[in-house]
Parts: structure tokens; sequence; C-alpha cells
């Protein structure tokens, strides 16, 4: 990678195509060429009837793919998994009395709506807990002698990669993989303005579970005043503080975070449901976690409640349409449990290297971190992107392949991009989006070359974010010709 000033940048890509380029090259080469990018940037075009690369800018550079790094991790599941994988999670009633809520790695269990719909309002986020918990009373359980634990052994607890950050770890995209999931492993608080300045804000929160103790100091100032809330919670803490000011009139301001630990939170809102319920229950809501080194036994006992997901290609379609990082952890994870043995981020990644070099991946041209592409270790060249694309078009898994990506003008992280251009749901592909890289790599339907596969990686770049992403989607829009 080097530095590319606009004068250089626009001359580097006036060379990427040869005298005797089509009009639909030099169409891409006149939408990049005006740049004032000030940053890296890659390329790869190539038309998928013939295999043959149309257009080439640094597509053997390594950058860092953002979300995009989610196309590998659906890929990896779909081929390794199956469309029509599903997830069971059992509540069992073991023989120290002890009822667990056993995870199985399902991201679904949340008020999300399945399969993808893109107005789809998200329902109560703990149902599928209120549905277990109803399950358990109708199997005559009135008292539990034990603990309610929440189980999440099946994946060893190792649920953040090295290069995530501490507030990658408080935010909702950063929620810890667990194999007991429940309500995307996140809460929302709301904060309202009182009703004049001076007042305390109020606060509430969604689901209405009483798990972490909330200090709040957020004053009501004027109306009109400009005000700030922030939020921090420490390490291994379920104490959160959140301070600062909000206008009065103003609207309700939605903090997002990350829950610190999954699995015992699912058991206090199981405990919960159940004492609601009439449920006697002698112990405490409890997590179960295991180590790297642990070997995994599934608890034995009576099995009370059940519940099965979505199949995978529905949970896939989510996790690409609205780029959930959760989900994209926890199908690398359930790779590596099914493939290795070890429902590790190591083992999908190992998983991971061999399906890139199953489809011609050569070993120079990646080097992954994790399945979200939140982690600033991870990176791609702009070739490989394709040449997976390339691959997932002529696999069996073709359909639900294609089903999974946004649309330009129409869903997902696409809806309110190309949205002006009539040919814009020609666009199928998937953004990528952090503080230093933007990137949009999928399939294009040209008028005259039919589909393309494409990539688009931009990295360290200065220009602001928007005038970033309006020159990947002017690229995009050239290859609808």
């Amino acid at each position: 990678m080097f530095p590319l000033p606009p004068a250089r940048f626009a001359a580097l890509l006036l060379m990427a195509v040869s005298c005797t380029a089509t009009d639909l090259e030099r169409r891409i080469d006149l939408a990049a060429g005006a740049s004032t990018l000030r940053g890296f940037a890659g390329i790869d075009v190539v038309e998928l009837a013939t295999g043959k690369t149309i257009y080439r800018l640094n597509e053997n550079r390594l950058f860092l793919p953002a979300s995009n790094m989610k196309l590998f991790t659906s890929a990896l599941a779909l081929l390794r998994l199956g469309p029509e994988r599903r997830f069971t999670t059992q509540v069992v009633l073991d023989s120290a009395g002890n009822l667990v809520l056993v995870g199985s790695g399902d991201p679904s269990l949340s008020g999300r709506v399945f399969p993808y719909q893109k107005d789809a309002a998200m329902g109560a986020g703990l149902k599928p807990i209120e549905d277990l918990a109803g399950q358990v009373v109708k199997a005559g359980v009135t008292r539990i002698a034990g603990d309610v634990a929440g189980d999440d052994r099946l994946y060893p607890w190792a649920p953040y990669a090295p290069s995530w950050t501490q507030d990658d770890a408080l935010r909702d995209y950063g929620a810890p993989p667990s194999a007991l999931t429940v309500n995307e492993n996140v809460i929302a608080i709301t904060v309202n303005p009182g009703d004049h300045a001076g007042d305390a804000a109020t606060l509430s929160v969604d689901p209405p579970l009483e798990y972490y103790t909330i200090d709040q100091r957020v004053e009501t100032v004027g109306r009109g005043a400009e005000g700030k809330i922030r939020i921090s919670r420490q390490a291994g803490s379920r104490q959160v503080l959140i301070w600062g000011s909000i206008a009065a009139g103003h609207a309700p301001v939605v903090e997002t975070i990350a829950m610190d630990d999954p699995a015992l939170y699912a058991a206090c809102a199981l405990y919960d449901a159940l004492t609601r319920r009439g449920v006697v229950i002698e112990g405490q809501p409890v997590a179960w976690h295991r180590g790297v080194a642990d070997d995994y036994v599934a608890p034995e006992g009576r099995v009370v409640a059940s519940r099965t997901s979505p199949p995978l290609v529905e949970l896939l379609q989510v996790m690409d349409k609205v780029s959930q990082n959760l989900f994209a952890e926890l199908m690398l994870r359930e790779t590596g449990r099914a493939m290795e043995h070890m429902g590790t981020r190591e083992a999908g990644l190992k998983e991971m290297d061999a399906m890139l070099t199953e489809i011609g991946g050569q070993k120079d041209e990646w080097r992954m971190d994790d399945g979200s592409g939140l982690s600033r270790n991870s990176l791609v060249t702009p070739r490989l992107v394709t040449r997976l694309l390339a691959y997932m078009n002529q696999s069996r898994y073709r359909d639900p392949w294609f089903s999974l990506l946004p649309a330009g003008g129409e869903d997902g992280t696409l809806e309110h991009r190309l949205c002006c251009v009539a040919e814009g749901r020609g666009i199928h592909a998937k953004t990528g989006s952090l503080s230093r890289a933007l990137a949009l790599s999928g399939y294009a339907d040209s008028k005259t070359r039919g589909r393309l596969a494409f990539s688009i990686l931009v990295n360290d770049f200065s220009a602001p974010p928007s005038a970033v992403r309006a020159w990947i989607d002017k690229i995009a829009v050239a290859l609808l010709e």
C-alpha cells in the first residue's frame, strides 16, 4: 500500500485500462478517476461468464475489509453447515436439581423477525425465554431445588478477538459471542428529558429486566441547548454509569450496550420468568462457562423445554442484510465446532483457511482474525473477494447465497444507497465500514457484460466517509452499463 494524492491516484486509475478498453472499462475509469479520495484503494472486477478480469487496481494488495469479512463467514457457514441447519436450545432439569438452559449457538433467541423483512419491527427481546418458561411450567415443574443455570459451555468462553477494543466490548456491535445468546446480547437504555431545565432525566431499560445497576447522572438542560450523553462500564462489572445532559423537549436518546455475560443474563431472565409463573426456586441464577482446555460434557437429565431456530440461511440473511456482527462470530464458532470439534474463533479460522485454499486462494491473499470484520487485524485482497464471489456464483448454493446480499436502494445496508439510480437494484453487495475502512463487494448486473463480481476496498482515507461512499457508489453504478 502507498499514499495516493489526488493527481497520482487519478493517473494510476487512467493507467488501469488499456488503449483498447471497452466502453464499460472507460466508464469505470471515468467514475473512479475524478476522485479526491486521498487514501488507499483497491478494485477488482470480473466478468463471471468468462472469468476475465475487466478492471483492476491494487487487486493483489492487502486491505482491511471491515464487514466485507462477513462474505467469507457466510460462504463458510453455507458450504460447511448447509442452508437448512438449525440450532436447538433446551432446558434440562438435571440430577442435582438444577434447571439448566443449554445454549446451542443459536443467535435467534430475540424479538427479531425471520425470515428477514426490511420493515419488520423488533418484537419483545425476551419472548423466546418466556416461551421456554411456559413450557417448563407445562411440563409440571413447580419447584427447583438447585440453581437456574445459563450454560454456554458448548463454546469455550473467550468472547473477544485480540484486536477488539474496550469501546467495542461496551457497544452493541461488539456484543460478546456466547453459545447462549439472548436478545442478541444487548440491552437498550432510553434516556428521556425532564420537563424543565435542572430536572433529572428518566431512564427505561429494554428488555425490562433488572440486571445492570445503573448510576444515572443525566441532567435536563434548557430547550434548544446542546446536550451530550456518555456511558461507561468497567470490565467485569454489572454497574453502568451514564452521565451528561439532554435538552428539555428533546426526543428520547437510546444507548445500546453489550451484555458482559450473556449466559448469566439468560439465566436471570429465565429465573424471573419462572418466579412470575409461581415456580419456587431455592437457588439463584448462575452462568456455567468452560475454558478452552476443558472438555465439554452436556448436562444430563429430563428435557422440560426446547426451541428450534429458523434455518441457517435465514440467520445468514439477517447477518448480511443488516451486517450483524454477533451472528457472524457465532457462525464462525459453530463451523469450528462442526468441522474441528472445537467451538472457538481459532477453530473457525482454521476451517476458513481450508475453504479459501479449496477455492484457489493463495496464502498471501489473506490474514483473518475474526468472523465479523470488527477486528483491525484482518486483511484481504480485492482479488480474493472476487475469487470467493465467482466461486459461490457457481456453487450448488448459488441461489441462497445470492439471497443474503442487500440490494441497491432496496433493503439492508443498501436501502438508502444507490436509491436514486433506476438500475440500482442491479447491485447486490455487502457493505463494510470501520473508522479507516469502507468497502462494497458483490455483484452487478451489467447491460453489456452480464453479471460481474466486484470488490472495492478503501483504507486510510482522509476524505469524509460520505464522500468515499459516494465515490464507491459511482463506480458501482458504472458497472451496470
